[in-house]
């Protein structure tokens, strides 16, 4: 559980205002305006080349917009760094799994921790006692994460011995290692089979309820209208809609860029409160 004493919920935890991103000629991104609401499950779907990862990657500082702006908590963070985006309390996964295979569990959730350190390079060489303390800090913050989410069993498993749906949830336990407000999940159930889907539902849902404001790239239709309240529907690059998973499932622009495919809107029931 995290401490949300000092969150305005009146405020959007992330918001975007006509947000645009152009690679030469080709509009990636074209005025997204987006509103996600402290407390939320929010979904983010389109076609392949929609522009979703592109979306992402300007709200979490990996791409500076071309146009528009970027709000976290109402502050202005349009072009801020990674890093500083991070240090804003706001943390993502990525598409492809960004695990250390080869360090365990506990290791991997503790680079997470990093930004919360204040060691540098000669305190690591002569182990003084800043390096000493900020160790402990890692490992106990670590740990507690782990717990918490109930990965610590495998604390000491090399990651990369794990069963894929498991190195997903690492994946976000280094990333709630940051301490974040909001977590941006970058397509966390690809190459899932179904039940591992289910698990990662659950889990996605049990970090929710312990107040994290939760975002997803997801192209499993069904994943997301079982797991958010509310949805952003990009095609071209453009926003065709934004509402609940009932108001997305009959939206004609809807079926026409993703339903046409051959995705049944009507196979999904919400279950998301």
């Amino acid at each position: 559980m995290i401490d949300l004493s000092n969150i305005d919920k009146n405020v959007p935890m992330l918001e975007s205002k006509g947000l645009c991103k152009y690679f030469g000629g080709l509009k990636a991104v074209e005025n997204v305006d987006m509103k996600i609401m402290p407390g939320d499950i929010f979904g983010i779907i389109g076609p392949n080349g929609a522009g979703k990862t592109t979306f992402f990657n300007m709200c979490t500082g990996m791409y500076t917009p071309t146009k528009g702006n970027v709000y976290l908590m109402g502050e202005d963070v349009t072009g801020f760094s990674p890093e500083r985006v991070a240090r804003k309390r706001m943390a993502r996964t990525f598409q492809n799994l960004q695990l250390f295979k080869f360090m365990s569990v506990l290791d991997n959730v503790k680079i997470g921790c990093h930004i919360s350190t204040k060691t540098g390079m000669w305190d690591a060489i002569f182990h003084t006692k800043r390096y000493k303390e900020d160790e402990e800090y890692v490992i106990y913050k670590s740990e507690e994460v782990l717990k918490a989410i109930g990965l610590y069993q495998y604390r000491d498993t090399m990651a990369g011995n794990l069963a894929y749906g498991m190195q997903r949830k690492v994946e976000i336990a280094r990333a709630l290692a940051l301490e974040p407000y909001i977590l941006l999940l970058d397509e966390p159930a690809a190459g899932m089979n179904p039940q591992e889907k289910e698990a990662l539902m659950d889990f996605i849902k049990m970090l929710n309820d312990g107040g994290y404001t939760i975002a997803v790239i997801e192209h499993d239709m069904k994943f997301v209208m079982n797991s958010c309240n509310r949805i952003l529907v990009l095609n071209f690059g453009e926003k065709i809609c934004e509402g609940t998973p009932d108001q997305v499932k009959s939206d004609r622009k809807v079926h026409e860029a993703y339903f046409g495919k051959g995705i049944i809107a009507g196979e999904a029931v919400k279950v998301h409160g």
